[in-house]
């Protein structure tokens, strides 16, 4: 069993939850949330294997559906491995906007429960429930309102893990997954972790997990026994403590309400090196575009506009630079990214990846804007506003620039790998 496998492989059974006094956090985790979304609008796909991410030879899987995974298939897998292992797997190009747009309801959905919700990505978040047991119930009353919530507002399905710790939460909706939820009782944390591999615990990379494996300690039951001292000796003094501390079921860290973006944006990584300016600039036109509209939906502007380059060889270069004024428009961004882009010195330079990113982020109701003595009031703000309306109604793409149109009506696109930090 891979390593992977081992740390998704089901829990135990559904059955009665157990006792949740005491425990106030929820991890809350969408299943397959890329496919998931798909599987919307293509419900003729559901029970068959399917795939989300890049289909070039670069290409990685963003998502895999759970019929996929029983083929070995996971995440950030390349797809050409996907498709050796999986041949007859439905690939989709992966479509952020959309599952931003799911995201944003999921987590308003959280946010009606408690305000003390922690995010870790679009699919998943901690949220701390302690404030609304009066209102609501105890916490796996919480948890199955929250999965009904879910799948009747959004059409998809969570699993939930209730526990005292965070820790703890988030390793229960791993085991229950998919379309579950397990409650991890208090005073029986310990006898829920000590059965797990090793490589169950936060910190424990591959490179830690073989240190362990090679002292004989395969589950977690294996290390809480080890002296402290062994610990730190094999794996250094502070993640020794780590370790030990979470092995014991121990986590002090509290739910940390969502903190403010640093930045938005998005990156392409091509089939095969560009060297052509033309295309590029219509890669940049079309991910400022993305990272404008993201922008708009998050209600932010930024200062700072900044591209990525990297070369064929893996160089990367990055140039930014401050505007005048905070914005949120495709234009603006589209226009500094390309001067950017010219004075990199890298024009006609063969290519693998170009980013566009908005940095120095202030919420669009705290920033003021200063209107030249000939410009309208209203204008390409209001037009990108119509664009981010059609996109969320029809689907992205529906309303584009010109540019991103090709002669035959077909959108010229380049399927990649997403960068992560899109948030």
């Amino acid at each position: 069993m891979s390593r992977k496998q081992q740390l998704h492989r089901p829990g135990p059974p559904a059955g009665p939850p157990g006792d949740d006094t005491g425990c106030g956090i929820l991890h809350v985790d969408m299943d397959a949330f890329f496919v998931s979304v798909e599987l919307l609008e293509r419900p003729e796909l559901r029970g068959r294997p399917v795939v989300v991410g890049g289909a070039g030879g670069r290409g990685v899987v963003a998502a895999a559906s759970y019929e996929a995974r029983k083929y070995g298939v996971h995440s950030a897998m390349p797809m050409s491995r996907a498709r050796r292992l999986c041949p007859q797997a439905v690939v989709l190009p992966p479509r952020h906007d959309k599952y931003a747009a799911v995201s944003a309801g999921v987590m308003e959905i959280f946010r009606s429960i408690t305000p003390l919700v922690e995010p870790l990505a679009l699919d998943e978040a901690f949220l701390d429930v302690t404030g609304a047991l009066r209102r609501l119930g105890r916490p796996a009353e919480i948890g199955r309102l929250i999965r009904r919530q879910v799948a009747e507002q959004q059409g998809i399905t969570c699993s939930v893990g209730v526990a005292s710790t965070k820790f703890v939460a988030k390793l229960a909706s791993t085991r229950c997954k998919p379309d579950g939820l397990l409650v991890v009782p208090a005073d029986g944390v310990v006898e829920f972790l000590h059965p797990l591999p090793v490589a169950a615990l936060w910190g424990v990379g591959e490179r830690t997990e073989q240190i362990l494996l090679r002292l004989g300690l395969h589950t977690v039951g294996d290390l809480a026994a080890t002296p402290l001292d062994t610990l730190r000796r094999e794996v250094g003094e502070a993640a020794g403590e780590h370790l030990h501390h979470l092995a014991w079921g121990r986590d002090e860290r509290s739910v940390v309400s969502a903190a403010k973006d640093k930045s938005i944006g998005a990156e392409e990584t091509f089939d095969v090196d560009i060297a052509d300016p033309e295309t590029i600039r219509r890669e940049l036109l079309r991910l400022s575009d993305r990272v404008g509209a993201r922008l708009r939906g998050a209600g932010h502007v930024g200062r700072t506009v900044a591209v990525k380059l990297r070369r064929a060889d893996f160089t990367t270069i990055s140039r930014a630079r401050t505007l005048h004024e905070p914005t949120d428009l495709a234009r603006e961004i589209y226009a500094t990214a390309c001067a950017l882009y010219e004075a990199s010195g890298l024009e006609h330079i063969p290519l693998r990846l170009v980013g566009v990113r908005v940095e120095n982020l202030i919420a669009a109701d705290d920033a003021t804007r200063q209107l030249a003595l000939d410009e309208p009031e209203t204008g390409w703000r209001e037009a990108e506003q119509v664009m981010d309306l059609a996109a969320r109604r029809f689907g992205t793409g529906a309303v584009r620039p010109a540019a991103l149109v090709r002669p035959d009506g077909e959108r010229r696109a380049y399927y990649g790998k997403e960068s992560p930090r899109d948030k």
